[in-house]
């Protein structure tokens, strides 16, 4: 399987937490211009990257219940520079994207999404999945809860990371499971796309 790594994160931003809260709004539109790789990284680092060490061993980037880290996420590229057009999965441990696809599925999410134009223009989107097994079988029936709940932290963290880059994203839940699901061919239930691109 062809790994790339990514250039390493910064944790160190010219932007407060402060400012990134105030600024962040949704955005729908984008500049006609590829990502860089540094920013995609940036991105699936804040969303679930590996954090400090802290008293129960190494954090990630959002907060889990019971440290059971239900989320897979996946970058969906179509212009972000060194990166063939294509669907990757984020190997958090090595801060690397292993590639499962080789094509542009821009236009086909954009469909799946209910034809919402902004995730084929995006020059790539965020995917999380989610492997419930993993908190429901820790926390049963509460353990979906604790999984949407998972999703609201990683996707503000996009949120606030992509306006400390300048960029523009925006979450987008309205879409057709199977036919997402079917696109992606990945293990899981997909739950939020974040097209992402410079503003």
């Amino acid at each position: 399987m062809t790994r790339i790594t990514l250039p390493r994160p910064e944790t160190r931003g010219r932007v407060s937490v402060e400012e990134a809260i105030h600024e962040r709004i949704s955005r729908r539109s984008f500049q006609d211009q590829s990502l860089s790789l540094a920013q995609a990284g940036q991105l699936l680092w804040s969303a679930g990257g590996l954090g400090a060490a802290a008293t129960a061993g190494v954090t990630r980037a959002a907060p889990s219940a019971g440290a059971t880290y239900p989320l897979e996420l996946y970058l969906a590229a179509g212009r972000v520079e060194g990166l063939d057009a294509g669907l990757y999965h984020y190997d958090f441990r090595a801060h690397a994207l292993e590639i499962l696809q080789r094509a542009d599925l821009r236009s086909r999410l954009a469909r799946a999404c209910l034809g919402q134009k902004v995730v084929a223009q995006a020059p790539a989107s965020m995917v999380m999945v989610a492997l419930y097994e993993r908190t429901t079988r820790r926390y049963g029936e509460r353990g979906y809860r604790y999984v949407y709940m998972e999703a609201g932290y990683v996707s503000q963290n996009i949120y606030l990371q992509a306006e400390a880059l300048q960029l523009a994203t925006v979450a987008v839940g309205a879409f057709d499971d199977a036919a997402v699901k079917e696109i992606l061919a990945v293990e899981g239930a997909p739950l939020l796309l974040m097209p992402v691109g410079i503003r």
